[in-house]
């Protein structure tokens, strides 16, 4: 197995964007009235507005996204096996459902976040990476609720929490998102990736010092070094970077998902840590790390199906 770069089809699982994002500007689906809207209305409305405010615009959006509506049912036939026509609208329906759930309570758990309850499952494992004093790499990946699995232990910690980020694709959202993410509160510090060519060695400063630093496993960026392993049988590019930095600190990789159970309940699970090795052959040692890191993001897709936010048809079919 050998590392490459990412070539650009391959580099983002977000929509494929076209003549529509042209016209649209910030009222396609990832320009920033979205944002703005969906921040207002679960910041400020009532709470038995949000099943109308989801399913209205649920069914608008699944109606509207064509080719949205086709990659999720195309990504979802290895794991769920294959499907006639009417099988594929249903899965597809309760994909976009379930993330404009997650999209919402994403903000609510900003204005309320004693409404919610969260189970933890694989808290050994946790401790484990807590009680020493040595750093960790926290990776998840784009799986229900996703951003509470880089920040849900931040508040016990006494040392910091590094979450980095990928950027908005409007920048106007971008802007919008750090803003937000800036009034947060806990012992985190929120990095994008881009923003600075020296964030790798700031990270692997942070390990070394006993900080964590928590990454995304399942989205290389355009240009980002890869290796493609295998996720239900079909190939997928991985970045390499969780794997190089977890190896450069001498710090383990800790897998960590979050889903959600129901109306304000989430669950985090997390999994068993491993080590990256530190052989001769650099190359190998990643690859092997991202594969290992490939099957633990299958197991959380197969858990999950409907949970997994993939929004670019991966394979083709």
């Amino acid at each position: 197995m050998t590392i490459s770069r990412a070539t650009a089809p391959l580099a983002r699982h977000a929509p494929v964007l076209g003549t529509a994002h042209r016209m649209l500007g910030r009222f396609h689906v990832t320009g920033v009235f979205w944002y703005r809207f969906a921040h207002w209305a679960f910041t400020t409305l009532p709470f038995w507005t949000d099943r109308w405010v989801v399913w209205t615009f649920t069914i608008g959006f699944f109606v509207a996204l064509k080719r949205i509506r086709a990659a999720l049912a195309s990504n979802l036939e290895p794991v769920l096996g294959p499907a006639g026509r009417f099988e594929r609208i249903r899965r597809a329906w309760k994909s976009i459902l379930s993330f404009a759930w997650c999209f919402s309570e994403r903000y609510r758990v900003l204005s309320c976040p004693e409404q919610f309850t969260s189970v933890i499952e694989g808290e050994e494992h946790w401790r484990q990476i807590t009680e020493s004093p040595q750093g960790a790499v926290v990776v998840t990946a784009h799986i229900g609720p996703w951003e509470n699995a880089t920040q849900f232990g931040a508040a016990a910690l006494s040392r910091r929490i590094h979450v980095v980020r990928e950027k908005e694709i409007d920048p106007r959202a971008q802007e919008m998102v750090r803003d937000i993410l800036s009034k947060m509160r806990g012992n985190y510090v929120t990095h994008f990736s881009g923003d600075d060519p020296r964030l790798s060695l700031m990270l692997a400063d942070a390990l070394r010092s006993g900080d964590i630093v928590a990454l995304q496993g399942d989205r290389p960026r355009a240009g980002g070094r890869c290796v493609t392993a295998q996720i239900f049988g079909r190939p997928m590019p991985l970045p390499i970077g969780p794997a190089a930095l977890a190896r450069s600190a001498g710090v383990p990789i800790v897998p960590i998902f979050n889903f959600r159970d129901g109306r304000f309940r989430m669950r985090t699970v997390v999994r068993p840590p491993f080590t990256v090795a530190q052989t001769a052959d650099r190359a190998a040692d990643i690859a092997a790390a991202v594969t290992h890191l490939a099957g633990e993001i299958e197991w959380a897709i197969a858990h999950r199906p409907h949970q997994w936010f993939c929004f670019r048809s991966l394979w083709g079919d």
